[in-house]
């Protein structure tokens, strides 16, 4: 039925929002915007009709919730980051459909999970920032999914990327990616100090963690990043917990992923945090035991 065409780990940081303005840090961004296009350029390529977007600044406090409203509208400013993203416009169609279909499947695999259609959520900047790149004509339908699952067990987001898999690949008539939107590690720069963090990682501990696990996801070297996962999201800070990563490594097929990721933005430091922009290959599920 469905195909899963493409699965990545983006950045959104809302400096890439920010190079785009005149000041002392435009252009400051331009390889993460870019890596935003190729990615992009690559869906069209696939044929992608839709994409969904594990998004790690929509927090939740129970169950799984998908954003998938017809059609996504409106003046977006960061209550974060209101310095950095201000009064930014934007217009998406959403696909309700494919949003109940992942509810759906979620809830037989025993995942409580609830699609929004019917409803006035906005969208959070871990989907509207890459989509501003990738999705500046539209061209793209977009569900967003809460990926900051405060209450949550990462074995259950696991399994709530693996029922993604399975919604579109059993019950979907499409053609879709999809993208964990978060950091590596995520120490913000201490208040006072974001300055001299702009283009910089909080710790080099942080960063020499960061930078081992870019080489295990190049070796194909899941069997060892993914007991790794609960740690190292603990331990240095991972975005929204990682939740995002662990839906990501469900869709993927977990554990037994062995696809070797191919780095589209190079690892770089921003606001103390480790970012980059990496594809994940798309192989066929284990057999299920």
């Amino acid at each position: 039925m469905g195909k899963l065409a493409l699965a990545a780990k983006i950045t959104h940081v809302p400096s890439m929002y920010l190079s785009e303005l005149d000041g002392p840090h435009k252009g400051c961004r331009q390889a993460a915007i870019d890596g935003h296009k190729e990615i992009g350029r690559r869906c069209r390529e696939l044929g992608v009709d839709t994409i969904v977007v594990f998004d790690v600044h929509w927090l939740v406090n129970s169950e799984y919730h998908i954003n998938c409203g017809p059609k996504f509208e409106g003046c977006y400013t960061s209550n974060e980051l209101p310095h950095f993203i201000k009064n930014m416009d934007y217009a998406y169609p959403g696909n309700p459909g494919l949003g109940h279909l992942i509810a759906d499947v979620a809830n037989d695999m025993g995942v409580k999970s609830r699609a929004h259609s019917d409803t006035s959520l906005g969208m959070e900047y871990g989907t509207l920032v890459p989509m501003r790149y990738m999705n500046a004509d539209q061209h793209f339908k977009v569900v967003s999914i809460a990926g900051w699952c405060v209450w949550h067990d990462l074995k259950e987001s696991e399994r709530f990327g693996l029922a993604v898999r399975r919604a579109i690949e059993e019950r979907y008539e499409g053609t879709v990616a999809v993208f964990a939107s978060g950091s590596l590690s995520h120490h913000f720069a201490n208040n006072g100090t974001a300055p001299d963090f702009m283009h910089k990682v909080w710790d080099p501990f942080l960063e020499q963690v960061d930078r081992r696990v870019v080489e295990l996801w190049e070796q194909g070297d899941f069997k060892t990043f993914t007991p790794m996962l609960p740690l190292y999201a603990e331990k240095c800070w991972g975005e929204g917990g990682m939740h995002d990563t662990a839906m990501l490594l469900g869709l993927l097929g977990g554990e037994q992923y062995t696809g070797k990721v191919e780095v589209i933005t190079p690892y770089f430091g921003s606001s103390g945090t480790g970012q980059i922009n990496a594809i994940f290959p798309v192989t066929p599920l284990p057999a299920q035991g």
